[in-house]
């Protein structure tokens, strides 16, 4: 026995409607207008710095993470990301870049996961 078109068209609906509710809720995440790992790869100039505390960071990383800084959820979530992870990132190195680009609006106290922003 064949699926009526009518049963087919209401699958179809409902795929369709998941597909876009899906959709919504990744672009309602961490980053609005992008994935934690798409805005990780704007943190390259950051690699060195994210690595080692002692590294210099470079007026180009400090730019990027002033950037991602305006909405520290989203800063959290890069700087947690499988991206950052799988470019070495350390994380307990990482969450000082914001203090040591002597960033004045950074989130100070900001909770990023075990981690809280100096």
């Amino acid at each position: 026995m064949e699926p009526s078109p009518k049963y087919l068209c209401i699958a179809g609906l409902v795929l369709l409607l998941a597909a876009i509710a899906s959709h919504e809720a990744n672009a309602a995440g961490e980053c609005p207008r992008s994935t934690p790992d798409s805005e990780a790869m704007k943190l390259m100039p950051c690699a060195s710095a994210a690595q080692d505390p002692n590294a210099a960071v470079s007026s180009s990383c400090c730019t990027q993470v002033q950037k991602l800084g305006q909405n520290p959820k989203c800063l959290c979530a890069v700087l947690l990301s499988n991206m950052a992870k799988a470019a070495g990132v350390k994380p307990e190195i990482a969450i000082t870049i914001p203090k040591r680009c002597n960033l004045e609006n950074r989130p100070i106290g900001y909770k990023c996961g075990a981690y809280t922003m100096p």
